[in-house]
């Protein structure tokens, strides 16, 4: 499944924190999209359609907000012994984005080092569903609408599908201020009780769309884009001020798909992947 990746996890359930890395080693085309108002993210400019790199090597989903950023250097240093990464001159510069949540004031104050991610990335593994209280989604938590009085636990989840020669994963890590719903029925699966809420500090949802389709960069960002349609259907309130709500896409490009095709799959496995990961830990 997804040859082309490979995905590792560091996960500190100690001090609650962790970090989950996408490896694209031979590069990969990439997008974003940010749609929350407070996002804490590393690299995303060079997913503007007009800018000179085409390839990304990594996205990393951590915890720790910026402080958990400092874990992409650690995703550099690893890839970089490998020698992987963009053709600069006399060296090779490996492109690693990221984004991570907040979760500090789920348990110690804690955040995913350059060594947590250079660890995740040993750890990687070809892409398989997973879920639960690890990586990126190691703090995570959901319903806080209350503050962290109503917060419930969430986490992070994988979802892979195949259809023909298409092969798609979506990865999330969801720590959202809203509450849970189904996208089907309706039905709030999750819920901090509070109608009116006070300003929350604790969130962001952050995922990453993995595919072997042929994407070019304006492709992938409009990918990135629609599918924060997934965490509207998912969790309400959803891209509040507090939120640094954020979509990445890599594609490999070995297939052709339709861009709808790959819109209708993303969002479909992107609601799965929120509900798998919300639902998952109690």
């Amino acid at each position: 499944m997804l040859s082309d990746f490979l995905l590792g996890n560091y996960t500190d359930s100690e001090k609650r924190t962790g970090v989950t890395v996408i490896l694209a080693p031979q590069g990969a085309t990439g997008g974003v999209s940010v749609r929350g108002g407070a996002p804490a993210s590393h690299e995303t400019e060079l997913f503007r359609a007009e800018n000179t790199v085409e390839q990304v090597n990594a996205v990393v989903l951590s915890g720790g907000s910026a402080f958990g950023l400092e874990s992409t250097a650690g995703v550099m240093k690893y890839l970089s012994e490998k020698g992987f990464g963009y053709n600069a001159g006399a060296y090779n510069v490996p492109i690693c984005a990221g984004a991570a949540i907040y979760d500090l004031e789920c348990g110690d104050f804690a955040f995913p080092t350059k060594e947590n991610g250079y660890a995740a990335c040993l750890a990687a593994k070809p892409i398989r569903d997973i879920c639960g209280r690890i990586g990126g989604g190691t703090g995570a938590t959901v319903c806080k609408l209350g503050g962290m009085f109503t917060a419930q636990p969430s986490g992070m989840a994988v979802v892979t599908a195949k259809e023909g020669d298409l092969e798609m994963a979506v990865v999330v890590v969801v720590n959202a201020i809203g509450d849970i719903y189904d996208p089907a029925t309706g039905v709030v699966l999750k819920s901090s009780g509070v109608i009116t809420g006070k300003r929350g500090s604790s969130n962001t949802t952050i995922a990453c769309i993995i595919t072997n389709a042929r994407l070019s960069k304006a492709q992938a960002n409009k990918l990135a884009d629609v599918t924060q349609d997934a965490y509207a259907k998912c969790i309400r309130p959803v891209h509040t001020v507090y939120d640094g709500d954020t979509v990445f896409t890599l594609a490999s490009g070995k297939v052709n798909a339709d861009l709808m095709t790959l819109q209708l799959l993303a969002d479909r496995l992107c609601c799965e992947a929120i509900l798998r990961a919300t639902n998952s830990v109690e």
